[in-house]
């Protein structure tokens, strides 16, 4: 672990909620003046919807001008990760169907607006990594338009029926798998606008690796999000086909290596902690969404739903399968309901579920908006709503959808909630500063604590000889807990502590974390 460290700039946001109630009040080491650990491993990584996130040039549609003008704005909140959802021209809105790998959505931009976005997000120590859709193509992308007119080369890119294959095949989601007219059939296993892609056909990955070098050496990005990621192969072609996978992403993690030897690879693969396990060998990091729903049904029932102890025995797991693999973490994405629409609007739900997130090991991604409480349910572009800059209605807002949810402008708006200093935005201000100014908040590992109590999160986070301990109050009730002799010193709370030698209670809905 490099813990090295780097001044920065007082932080210059408030909080409300450290106000002593009856008892005494105890000292804390963390103050807002306390500077980031420097070149930690792990990050702190911001998903971004492009076309919804801030508008640059007045038409409406979320661009790349108008990603960059808010970098600052992420650099505030403590953002040093950016993750980009699709970017490349696609027919669809949110882009996962693409027709140009090598390319801009004319809607966001061109390739120079990208190297500026990438060039000024590394001036602010900002990583930035973008969607990479490897297991499918667009129906309408030239690949595929010359497949169909018969074009032998291209027709051997996607994958298509014979005399074997059970067209009536469904998917996971009971969707069709097999689409087109006339036979042979090509296989979609997202939908009949994506076929996918025949890795069994070596210049396919041959496209991508030329893709993935233009991404990394001529725009200069520092990684990809690889959509699908044990679905190159699918159960539909091979049984074994996620080992192959796993064979497929090494290869290419090579390459991207061999052209920046820290390029990070994170793929979403939905699924066990044993099959996460085996992709983990081929890629650098994948999505946690065990830990997610952990998370957000124990600050919806306000107890424990084993979330320290489910995530030390995945990471135990993952070690054993994968040296060196990251872990990825999140609350909510562009996939998954809004955090604050599953939560009922609950603020102090909210704020337990961020400070659940930042405290724990791994690369946390927090869902642009998420920080404000934007809402947003399914159908997909309902959470994917406009992000609110102001409490009046300003150009820099996007317009590509009709709001559904969260119009409550003075509560949920940027502006709004920097004028608030107890609002969910200074929160997530706070718990992330608190975050990147200790060495083993960032990255440590996790420890289940012996502290047992009802409504408590107790955990340890642990490098070699050190360790700190993290306590989360869930309930709405003071928690009385009496602390082994080794934690003294209150390093941070976000709530009140009244604490009489080892005994100690913690205000309801706060968080403390104790050092040796």
């Amino acid at each position: 672990m490099r813990i090295r460290i780097a001044w920065i700039a007082p932080i210059v946001f408030m909080s409300g909620c450290t106000d002593a109630f009856p008892g005494e009040e105890e000292a804390m080491k963390w103050s807002k003046e306390t500077p980031f650990v420097e070149d930690a491993e792990s990050r702190v990584y911001y998903e971004i919807f492009v076309r919804a996130f801030a508008d640059g040039d007045g038409d409406g549609i979320g661009d790349l001008k108008g990603a960059t003008n808010k970098l600052d704005y992420l650099q505030d909140l403590g953002i040093n990760g950016i993750w980009l959802m699709p970017i490349n021209p696609s027919p669809s809105y949110h882009g996962y169907d693409v027709t140009n790998y090598t390319d801009v959505h004319p809607d966001y931009g061109s390739v120079e607006d990208m190297k500026t976005f990438v060039e000024e997000a590394h001036n602010r120590g900002i990583d930035v990594i973008i969607d990479f859709v490897m297991n499918h193509s667009s129906s309408e992308h030239p690949w595929f338009q010359k497949a169909l007119a018969g074009d032998e080369p291209y027709r051997d890119y996607y994958v298509w029926s014979d005399e074997s294959t059970n067209l009536n095949q469904v998917g996971d989601w009971q969707q069709p798998v097999w689409h087109g007219e006339g036979e042979p059939k090509y296989e979609g296993v997202f939908w009949h606008g994506m076929p996918d892609m025949n890795f069994a056909n070596p210049q396919v990955m041959d496209e991508f690796k030329e893709a993935s070098q233009f991404w990394l050496e001529e725009v200069g990005i520092d990684g990809f999000r690889l959509d699908a990621a044990k679905y190159l192969y699918s159960a539909y072609q091979l049984e074994n086909h996620h080992e192959e996978n796993v064979a497929l992403w090494k290869d290419f993690n090579a390459h991207v290596k061999g052209i920046k030897p820290h390029t990070m690879l994170v793929g979403e693969v939905w699924d066990s902690a044993s099959v996460v396990g085996q992709y983990l060998q081929g890629l650098d990091s994948g999505f946690n969404f065990d830990l997610s729903s952990r998370i957000l049904s124990s600050v919806q029932q306000e107890r424990d739903t084993g979330i320290a102890s489910g995530l030390e025995k995945v990471r135990n797991h993952f070690s054993s399968v994968a040296e060196g693999y990251v872990d990825s973490t999140f609350l909510t994405n562009h996939d998954i309901d809004r955090v604050m629409s599953q939560l009922n609007g609950n603020e102090d739900h909210a704020k337990m579920a961020a400070s659940l997130l930042l405290t724990l090991p791994g690369n946390p991604y927090l869902y642009y908006g998420e920080e404000v409480g934007l809402e947003g349910m399914k159908p997909d572009e309902y959470i994917r709503e406009p992000m609110i800059w102001k409490k009046d209605k300003s150009p820099e807002e996007t317009t590509w959808i009709e709001r559904r949810y969260s119009t409550n402008r003075e509560k949920v708006a940027v502006e709004a909630q920097l004028e608030n200093e107890d609002s969910l935005l200074h929160h997530y201000r706070e718990i992330i500063a608190v975050r990147r100014s200790h060495p083993l908040l960032m990255d440590g590992e996790v420890k289940v604590s012996e502290i047992k109590k009802e409504g408590l999160v107790a955990f340890e986070r642990v490098f070699d000889k050190e360790s700190v301990l993290v306590m989360h109050n869930l309930t709405g009730e003071g928690v009385n807990v009496q602390l082994p002799e080794q934690w003294v010193d209150v390093y941070y709370r976000n709530g009140n502590l009244e604490q009489n030698g080892q005994s100690v209670q913690l205000a309801p809905y706060s968080t403390v974390v104790f050092s040796q």
